[in-house]
């Protein structure tokens, strides 16, 4: 495992275990949202992101956490693990409310100046536990038909469907 995806709902700690697979691994990670959400919560042109991360993917070793169906092909072609974060939906929306308040309450910055606000609650076409809520089903069955996808058999999928199956996988020098 040196080249590893890390996907999953809203929520679901993709970037804390991606953070923390990397740092096992020691190789450089990626957070997709990162590069996606320039100043003022805009997207990157499609064409910026893909440019991107074909620069970062063309490494010997990453981690790289999103779902952006937008860079996907060149994620996955250049992958050989698929960490699935498949955790129950009431852990993820316990853990996506908690993040959100924490980030609205002290105005931590994300990135390129981006901040939470309250619309990422209250705003039916802009709140993340909504989307989130939405979502957790459509996650799940997108990951489960890809891991049974022939076209996918270059890739080990990992599910991950409970915290110590993280912890495992974080401290394991077998994967």
């Amino acid at each position: 495992m040196r080249r590893v995806s890390v996907v999953g709902n809203t929520g679901s700690g993709k970037s804390t275990l991606a953070r923390a697979l990397a740092g096992r691994l020691g190789v450089p990670w990626l957070e997709l949202d990162s590069i996606f959400h320039m100043p003022g919560w805009t997207p990157r042109p499609r064409e910026e992101f893909r440019a991107e991360v074909e620069r970062f993917t063309a490494a010997g070793g990453w981690v790289v956490d999103g779902n952006y169906s937008a860079v996907r092909d060149l994620v996955w072609s250049r992958a050989d693990t698929v960490v699935w974060i498949d955790l129950p939906r009431r852990t993820v929306m316990r853990r996506l409310l908690n993040r959100t308040l924490r980030r609205m309450a002290t105005g931590a910055e994300l990135w390129n100046g981006n901040k939470e606000s309250f619309r990422f609650l209250l705003d039916k076409d802009e709140s993340i536990i909504r989307y989130a809520w939405l979502k957790h089903a459509a996650y799940r069955a997108r990951y489960r038909e890809a891991a049974a996808d022939p076209a996918n058999a270059h890739l080990r999928f990992v599910r991950v469907a409970s915290r110590a199956d993280a912890e495992r996988l974080t401290r394991n020098d077998r994967n």
